[in-house]
């Protein structure tokens, strides 16, 4: 059985569409471990209370989440995960994982893990993906064992700079990233 870390941040607007995913995940036989970010632990949003969120992720996974950077960090030394998935990623965490910052569980288990030469994915949701974040999405996209789910523009209109991950497609994405192949195209219309 294949041991995956599911990274979870703050884009909270995203958590009714994780849960469904992370289920289907679980029923293909893969051990779920799942790692909260700081806010994902603390922070009641009109989309889930902290405490809620925190149950339904047990609840789904059998495993009770890591929450602390000492928690995280074994998973580089052990080698106990496979993959990592970090889903949704909110800018916040993908500019931080572009230029090596490490003060969450979530960044601590993406840095472990990736020292072993092993597969991140990523399934952005930012509101700053075509602005700001747009050259973090870039270095991050030519770096080694980093894999993206594929995304589009969140709302063309309305948040013109948003990206989205489809995640409907993150099992076919992790099934590349195991492989050591982004699937493609990368960029998609909704």
């Amino acid at each position: 059985m294949k041991n995956i870390g599911f990274c979870i941040t703050g884009s909270f607007c995203t958590f009714e569409k994780l849960i469904p995913e992370i289920k289907k995940i679980v029923e293909l036989g893969y051990n779920v471990v799942p790692i909260f970010s700081y806010s994902v632990q603390d922070t009641d949003t009109r989309f889930y209370l902290a405490k809620d969120f925190y149950n339904d992720i047990k609840e789904v996974t059998g495993n009770e989440p890591v929450l602390t950077i000492p928690g995280a960090e074994p998973i580089g030394p052990k080698k106990s995960m496979d993959l990592i998935i970090i889903a949704p990623c909110t800018g916040n965490t993908l500019a931080k994982l572009a230029n090596a910052i490490t003060d969450t569980p979530v960044l601590m288990a993406a840095k472990a893990h990736l020292r072993n030469n092993r597969p991140v994915l990523v399934a952005l949701s930012t509101n700053d993906g075509l602005s700001a974040n747009a050259k973090n999405i870039g270095e991050l996209m030519n770096r080694k064992n980093i894999f993206f789910v594929p995304f589009s523009q969140d709302n063309h209109v309305a948040k013109i700079n948003s990206l989205v991950a489809h995640f409907d497609l993150m099992i076919e994405a992790m099934e590349g990233a195991f492989e050591g192949r982004q699937i493609q195209p990368v960029i998609r219309g909704k």
